[in-house]
């Protein structure tokens, strides 16, 4: 069985990267263009894995990373944020117990590491 990823991004071609290199690696993806749709997604899949971005339409990253923390709280989740949003942001998401931040523009290589260091 394949490893299921929720991806949360309202950016077509951020979109497009992750889901090109994390298919290419094998991974099951799902993804959602906005916050609420993400967290139908996550309660209908129940992914191994949640990649999201902090800015969405109808419910934040925060927001998402919230839900999916209360739900399930082993459940790994990275947070995808352009340069220059505040740093309180950041410190909003980990004290969420986020597991992983990584800014805009980012290499898909060091995404994939990051997801692979987070689901040993």
């Amino acid at each position: 069985m394949k490893t299921k990823i929720l991806v949360v991004e309202d950016d077509e071609l951020t979109i497009k990267i992750v889901d090109f290199v994390l298919k290419k690696n094998n991974f099951e993806v799902v993804t959602a263009k906005d916050g609420a749709d993400a967290i139908k997604r996550f309660d209908k899949i129940k992914p191994d894995l949640v990649i999201a971005d902090i800015m969405l339409p109808f419910k934040s990253g925060l927001e998402v990373a919230q839900h999916v923390k209360n739900t399930s709280p082993n459940t790994p989740i990275v947070i995808l944020s352009s340069l220059g949003e505040e740093e309180s942001t950041v410190e909003d998401a980990f004290e969420l117990n986020v597991d992983d931040f990584i800014s805009k523009p980012f290499s898909p290589n060091e995404l994939l590491l990051r997801i692979k260091r987070l689901l040993r």
